[in-house]
């Protein structure tokens, strides 16, 4: 069973965590197989039919967007396949609900699909908290990126190269396309192949296994076709990433990088299982930068505070070895920035209940840069170690004026209130939150911890019902409103929105049977 964490300021970070629910503690593989794979049954052969009804005139080049996947699947169920999808994977995977994180890689993400052409989704960008070097896209626009990609990528060019890439697999519809492909061969798999290649996003090997089991086509053909895939994207992401103001030459670096590294391995990390990296893509990026002016790009030291963050609190490393790693860096002039290096440091620091010495380093680091979020969310953290929540409220709240919106002042200001036990204060600017992303189970969460210290049973249970909905847990989701409408006698307003929230739970509920029927 793999937790799912909720990560984000302050000492609730490391106290709370929400578990799956029971019905859910299958692996990610086998529940993504048996969800996905049988889900689809339903709607084999209406898809299968129009698959092969149509063709395609015989060439070396990928099919024109519009032409191709359009038969097969539709936007909408494009969306819905994404959705489903996105609960199965928030029941299962150790998503990272790091508000500064989740903050950082959505405006990153978010000004390349700025610069994208053919976007007709919106984008949903998120992290996992594991080590492996991988990022997956699939339905809906969801990308998602592992932690152990930012320990690896030394520029944000480079963690940008990757983001490009994965945006232009969703832009293309390759998952729609590579379905197209293998139902004109074998069209009586194609709910096997739809379910095989959504699980090899996420779970390459697992997923790998799969398809081979379930496709008709010979070997060549499909490693044709994922090539083919690649270079598409290949091209078409490093077009986006300079035009977002990044550097062409940084995908042909970190392929080289991967490339050297993994060159003798016996096991290749997930991204080089899903995205192979022959000598000739490596070239490939190489040429392709060559048609673009030279850029010099400075480091960019939200990626770096970022790089650091991860390395402290969502890695391998223990407090102790990341201390060290700073120190070095500081000592020796090894640091891609130094304010990066000393935010590390401190952040390390305070993992070790060194506050004093921490404390000293961030407010050294806020006099030159005030607004910077990373070190409000540190001093914030170390404010509330201490317990001075009023001053914690007073700089969150001075800086909310100027930035009403932003993901990590709000978090922050509605855990000092938690930790404050001034709740009332908190739940408004949670259920705002809760509006803004709909896809975020951290104010859900906190949310809940605020009824619960209120006492309000009838709400704790309604925010409840809404975790386990996310998760596609319907059926704990229904359990969850019927315990709060027994304890919202009197309270006609909730009553009304539960019995709403009881219809929509279980139309949904009767969905999802009908996709695994």
């Amino acid at each position: 069973m793999t937790d799912l964490h909720f990560y984000h300021v302050g000492h609730y970070a490391y106290r709370h965590q929400l578990l799956p629910h029971a019905r859910h503690r299958l692996s990610l593989k086998t529940h993504l197989r048996s969800l996905i794979k049988r889900s689809l049954l339903s709607v084999a052969v209406a898809l299968s039919l129009s698959a092969t009804s149509q063709s395609f005139a015989a060439r070396n080049d990928l099919p024109d967007l519009g032409t191709a996947a359009v038969n097969t699947l539709s936007m909408d169920r494009e969306m819905q396949y994404g959705d489903i999808y996105m609960r199965v994977i928030r029941g299962q995977a150790p998503v990272l609900y790091d508000p500064l994180l989740a903050q950082y890689i959505s405006e990153l993400g978010n000004n390349l699909v700025a610069h994208a052409s053919d976007v007709h989704t919106p984008f949903y960008f998120f992290m996992l908290q594991n080590d492996e070097i991988n990022a997956f896209a699939f339905f809906g626009g969801h990308v998602a990126v592992h932690t152990g990609l930012f320990l690896y990528a030394d520029s944000e060019s480079e963690m940008a190269s990757v983001l490009a890439h994965e945006i232009s697999h969703v832009t293309q519809r390759h998952l729609a396309r590579s379905m197209e492909a293998q139902s004109r061969s074998a069209p009586l798999t194609l709910a096997g192949v739809l379910g095989a290649i959504l699980l090899t996003v996420a779970a390459p090997q697992a997923g790998m296994a799969a398809l081979m089991g379930t496709q008709a086509l010979s070997t060549q053909s499909r490693i044709n076709f994922t090539r083919q895939n690649e270079q598409e994207a290949d091209r078409i992401g490093m077009r986006v990433m300079v035009a977002s103001g990044y550097d062409p030459e940084a995908a042909a670096s970190f392929f080289g990088k991967l490339a050297a590294k993994y060159r003798y391995a016996t096991k290749m990390p997930p991204m080089l299982l899903t995205h192979p990296i022959p000598e000739s893509r490596v070239s490939e990026a190489r040429d392709r930068a060559n048609q673009y002016p030279h850029m010099h790009i400075a480091p960019n030291l939200n990626f770096q505070l970022a790089k650091a963050r991860i390395q402290v609190r969502f890695s391998s490393y223990s407090a102790q070895t990341a201390l060290a790693m700073f120190e070095d860096q500081l000592k020796n002039n090894s640091y891609a920035i130094k304010e990066a290096a000393l935010y590390g440091q401190a952040l390390a620091l305070f993992q070790l209940n060194k506050h004093d010495k921490a404390e000293k380093i961030i407010d050294e680091l806020r006099k030159k840069d005030p607004d910077n979020l990373f070190y409000l969310d540190t001093k914030t953290d170390l404010l509330t170690a201490k317990k001075d929540y009023q001053q914690a409220i007073d700089l969150l709240s001075s800086q909310r004026k100027y930035r009403p919106t932003s993901l990590v002042i709000n978090t922050n200001l509605a855990n000092v209130y938690l930790e404050n036990k001034q709740a009332d204060k908190a739940i408004p600017i949670l259920e705002q939150m809760m509006y803004d992303d709909k896809n975020n189970l951290l104010p859900i969460q906190m949310l809940n911890d605020a009824y619960k210290q209120l006492g309000d049973k009838a709400q704790q249970f309604y925010t409840n019902a809404q975790l386990h909905a996310l998760r596609a847990d319907y059926r704990g989701a229904i359990d969850q409103l019927n315990f709060s409408y027994r304890e919202a006698t009197g309270r006609p307003l909730l009553i009304a929105r539960i019995e709403a929230q009881l219809r929509q739970f279980r139309d949904a509920e009767e969905q999802m049977k009908r996709f695994q029927n």
